[in-house]
């Protein structure tokens, strides 16, 4: 009664796919184009030029960013709130009270050594004379 064609039997038993000759063909172009496109990329022309680019652009955007940097820190001293020197600065002092703890901990340390050797030690009796 329902005489179904018969697939391609070297295929087993998928069913015939329309579509599958055209993502063939787009598997194997996309590899063709991945292999050109890393044998462009790893040439030393093409690290130049990007060199190039990378230097022009940021050339070309440092008085914008100059400029930004600048209204930034108006607005946050307008609005009475830190800035990124003001942090810097916050850290810098920071890490030297630590620094001073530090060396206060290591005097107090090295002071506290022969008091305690002293306190250790046995305590000789002395014969009365």
């Amino acid at each position: 009664m329902g005489d179904k064609p018969k697939g391609n039997p070297s295929a087993g038993d998928k069913p015939y796919d329309p579509l599958e000759a055209w993502r063939n063909m787009r598997d194997a172009t996309l590899d063709a184009w991945s292999k050109a496109m890393i044998e462009a990329v790893n040439t030393e022309a093409y690290a130049s030029a990007t060199g190039a680019m990378l230097d022009a652009s940021l050339s070309a955007s440092a008085p914008f960013r100059e400029a930004l940097e600048k209204s930034m820190v108006q607005t946050l001293q307008m609005l009475n709130l830190p800035t990124r020197a003001d942090f810097e600065s916050l850290a810098e002092r920071m890490t030297h009270l630590e620094m001073r703890l530090d060396d206060i901990d290591a005097k107090l340390d090295s002071l506290s050594r022969p008091a305690r050797a002293d306190a250790s030690a046995p305590k000789r009796k002395s014969k009365p004379r």
